[in-house]
């Protein structure tokens, strides 16, 4: 799987799945956190992002310590799918 590619659709999905009508997703910066001072996520979204993460690449999220990991930036994610995957 292509990271640049799968990082495009991860920004996608999160502005979609979460309705972020005033956020353009290449407007995402790569490194960016998600949660906090990035895009100002709270925990509903993140529940929200486990479950669209989980059904579209069939990946599994374990807990909250692999899921801070995973989801501390769009780097983080894409390579934490990329390793599930392969």
């Amino acid at each position: 799987m292509d990271k640049e590619a799968l990082k495009s659709e991860l920004k996608l999905l999160i502005v979609e799945t979460l309705r972020l009508e005033d956020v353009n997703p290449d407007s995402i910066v790569d490194k960016d956190p998600i949660f906090g001072d990035g895009l100002g996520l709270d925990s509903i979204d993140a529940l929200e992002l486990v479950v669209a993460i989980e059904k579209k690449y069939g990946v599994l999220i374990e807990d909250e310590e692999v899921g801070m990991e995973a989801f501390a930036s769009i780097d983080a994610l894409a390579d934490f799918i990329i390793k599930k995957r392969s």
